[in-house]
Order: C-alpha cells, then sequence, then structure tokens
C-alpha cells in the first residue's frame, strides 16, 4: 500500500459554517490515520489559529503536518519540528500600510497570540481574529513596530477596495511578493514563490510521498494552486466558481460532511 496524505483547507472545507469539525468527518479522519495514512492541514491562518483543529485531529499522536500562512511555515506537529520557513521582508510593510491606509482597510500580522493591527480593526478583521482565538492587538507607527519576524500580512476590507489594492500591489511589487486574495474580502501578502502548492510540494519531498497519492480539499481563491498540484484535486461544493473549475472531482458542502465521501474512496477503499 502506498501511504498517501489528504491535504485539507480548514475554513469552508475541514470544518462547517459553525467553525467546527463534526463528528462524522472527524471519524472518517481517524479511520484514514488508522489505516496509515497522513494528514495536512494547509490555512492562511496563523499557527496558533490552526492549533485547537491540529490536537482535535490528535495529528501531535498520530503524525500530521500543518501548513500555516498560506505555506510560509510548515510544521511537523508530532515533533514541533518547524521544518521549513519564509518570512516577509520589513522593507515593504511602510508600503503595505500606506495602500491599507489609501484604501480604507485593516492590516494586520501576526505575533504569537496577538494580531497586530496597523491600522482600525474592521469587522472582517475581527472575525478573522476571533477564529482564531487572537486578540488584536493596535500599534502605532505600523511598519516600525513589526521588528520582529512575520510571515505574512493580511488586508481586509471592502471587496471592491481590497481588489483595486490587490491590482496596485501586484502593479508595484508583484515581481517580489505572493500577493492574492483568499476571499473577496481578505487580501494576503508573504515572500515570493509562497503559496500551498509550492509548501506541498516541499513537504512531500521531505516525507516521501508521491504527488499522485495527494488528495487536496479546498474552496477558496488560495486553495486552486494546491487542488491543481494534487493527484486528485477536490474542490466543496460550497466553493467559488473558479475553484470547482480547477478541481478533478467537486464533494458534497462542508455543512454536508462532503469530506467522508472522499476519503472512503481515496483513502478506505
Amino acid at each position: 500500500m502506498n501511504k498517501k496524505l489528504l491535504v485539507l483547507d480548514l475554513d469552508g472545507t475541514l470544518t462547517n459554517s459553525q467553525k467546527e469539525v463534526t463528528p462524522k468527518t472527524r471519524e472518517a479522519i481517524g479511520r484514514l490515520q488508522a489505516a496509515g495514512h497522513l494528514v495536512a492541514l494547509a490555512s492562511g491562518r496563523p499557527t496558533a489559529g490552526i492549533r485547537k483543529i491540529a490536537e482535535l485531529l490528535e495529528l501531535d499522536k498520530k503524525g500530521g503536518y500543518v501548513l500555516a500562512f498560506n505555506g510560509a511555515r510548515i510544521i511537523d506537529w508530532k515533533t514541533e519540528e518547524i521544518l521549513f520557513q519564509q518570512t516577509l521582508g520589513h522593507k515593504y510593510l511602510e508600503e503595505l500600510l500606506s495602500g491599507a491606509v489609501r484604501h480604507g482597510l485593516t492590516i494586520m500580522t501576526y505575533r504569537d497570540e496577538y494580531a497586530i493591527a496597523g491600522t482600525p480593526a474592521n469587522e472582517y478583521a475581527r472575525f478573522e481574529a476571533k477564529i482564531n482565538g487572537l486578540t488584536i492587538q493596535p500599534v502605532e507607527n505600523f511598519a516600525e513596530y513589526v521588528d520582529f519576524p512575520i510571515n505574512k500580512c493580511l488586508l481586509s476590507g471592502d471587496p471592491a477596495e481590497v481588489k483595486k489594492c490587490e491590482d496596485e500591489f501586484l502593479a508595484s511589487m508583484g515581481e517580489e511578493l505572493s500577493i492574492f486574495k483568499s476571499e473577496d474580502f481578505f487580501l494576503e501578502v508573504m515572500a515570493k514563490n509562497i503559496d500551498k502548492a509550492a509548501s506541498l510540494d516541499r513537504l512531500i519531498k521531505m516525507i516521501g510521498i508521491r504527488q499522485e497519492d495527494v488528495v487536496c480539499c479546498g474552496d477558496g481563491y488560495n486553495d486552486i494552486s494546491m487542488i491543481q498540484y494534487a493527484g486528485v484535486g477536490v474542490a466543496m461544493e460550497n466553493a467559488k466558481d473558479v475553484v470547482k473549475e480547477a478541481a478533478d472531482v467537486i464533494a458534497g458542502s462542508n455543512d454536508e460532511d462532503g469530506l467522508v465521501p472522499i476519503i472512503e474512496k481515496y483513502f478506505l477503499n
């Protein structure tokens, strides 16, 4: 038997609309693990926001991996070893902050259990902090305050302004950074060549899994790269249309335990 890897986005994929992993989905993942296969959680969330779910799935005991910050940090959850990390250069912070101010967006980065906000926190930023269990820490002089290593910045706000900001950033910094939306109201900024597929490619080479033995499941814009990369790319029924177009398979929705038939077909049959 070839050992396979199930790679799961969290919000809108592994978790339902209440941000919970249902007992039925958790049980199917447990059977997959008992059969000798592996699980990786790939999310735009910071590490702190993934911890509770990783422990719910017992990745610390059964083995598994976390790709946080869209893959800017890869962690072996059982050993707690950081297998890969790419930080975002501080020289870009002034321009990112200026863009946020110009478009009325919240800009945040992360440190431990805190979301460091350089502009006033809007409803999207407060939601992001809540689902990750983070405390928002407003700071003045964001670019000066952030003198520690960071993996990404997140800008959030009105979708039309997020799109304008994305276009501007791509024009001025697109050759130097990874810049993309994860939702219409979230703009993610990381070091160049950071996305879920690139980090997944790094991971499977480290752990000896074949690309054709990787099944990736997601629903958002930032899942497209790994869905296209996977041996089997799965989009949830609730996914964006462009995500579905990139997928090999359409699963049921995240509110209908859509992952369970996928796990049974590709890992347990």
